[in-house]
């Protein structure tokens, strides 16, 4: 099935003189900031607390494989993303852009292993709208929503007992920060519970890569995870007498754990909706 949207936000995502840049260089294999670095991070959070952040890029260099890289420029972006939170303001648009090797494009490895934040400082904020493209066009565009379709007919044929995997709602390592790009999964299970009033659900919270199924901190996280998502379904006009919420850890995981590839990871790393009524 597919829609035509008719009236939408185009967003010209395009570098300019008013956009300002921060970079912060990491040692080999290493997603921490050492002291040195961290030090700057620090003086550029004092120097910036009202500005407003665009997004945060992630590169590493070329040594190890593709797969490898992928998830350590992911994990950079995710320790400063922590370091910055709550501390400068974010853009609601906010973009967190993981390149690992891809990002790689001086001869020097060292100036590879880095991470960018994109910002405009405060007196740019009353017209970043401009300074960003933001502007509404008339377009036709055409979305293909097999998918979504899908997964609404997992909701509407699922019996009690039924669990539904949603693998496409994603967070922050180590937190219970929900990834941007998460907004129109958590949109999408927001209509379904509008669209089938009658449905309880549980959401699940699951992590991956700890051999330790019991391990408390992991537990807390998983439920956090879990209630976020919970709670942003209540502020959104969901009776919270229709949801529960449980965390997990990694003691159920799909994949044997310690994982064998990044895939596994993923799939370990999920949310479940457990149908309580139907």
């Amino acid at each position: 099935m597919k829609y035509i949207y008719s009236f939408i936000v185009v967003v010209l995502f395009q570098m300019s003189f008013a956009q300002e840049q921060a970079m912060f260089y990491f040692d080999n294999n290493k997603f921490e900031l050492n002291n040195t670095e961290t030090a700057k991070l620090q003086k550029w959070i004092l120097e910036n607390k009202t500005s407003k952040i665009l997004s945060i890029t992630g590169s590493t260099d070329e040594v190890g494989s593709s797969g490898y890289n992928d998830t350590l420029s992911l994990k950079r972006v995710s320790y400063i993303f922590n370091q910055i939170q709550g501390k400068v303001n974010i853009r609601a648009d906010f973009k967190s852009i993981s390149l690992g090797e891809k990002g790689a494009t001086s001869i020097d490895k060292a100036e590879n292993r880095k991470v960018i934040i994109q910002y405009l400082i405060e007196r740019d904020l009353a017209k970043e709208n401009k300074i960003l493209g933001i502007k509404e066009e008339i377009l036709l565009e055409t979305i293909d929503t097999t998918k979504v379709v899908s997964i609404e007919n997992q909701f509407k044929n699922a019996k009690v007992g039924d669990k539904i995997i949603i693998n496409t709602i994603n967070f922050f390592i180590t937190t219970d920060q929900i990834i941007p790009d998460s907004k129109f999964a958590l949109e999408q299970l927001l209509d379904l519970l509008r669209n089938y009033y009658v449905l309880k659900i549980e959401i699940q919270g699951h992590i991956c890569c700890n051999p330790l199924p019991k391990d408390k901190k992991s537990l807390r996280l998983s439920e956090k995870r879990a209630k976020k998502i919970h709670d942003f379904l209540v502020e959104n006009g969901i009776d919270k007498n229709r949801l529960k919420y449980k965390g997990f850890g990694s003691s159920k995981p799909i994949y044997i754990i310690p994982e064998s590839n990044n895939e596994q990871e993923r799939l370990n790393r999920r949310v479940e909706i457990l149908i309580l009524e139907n």
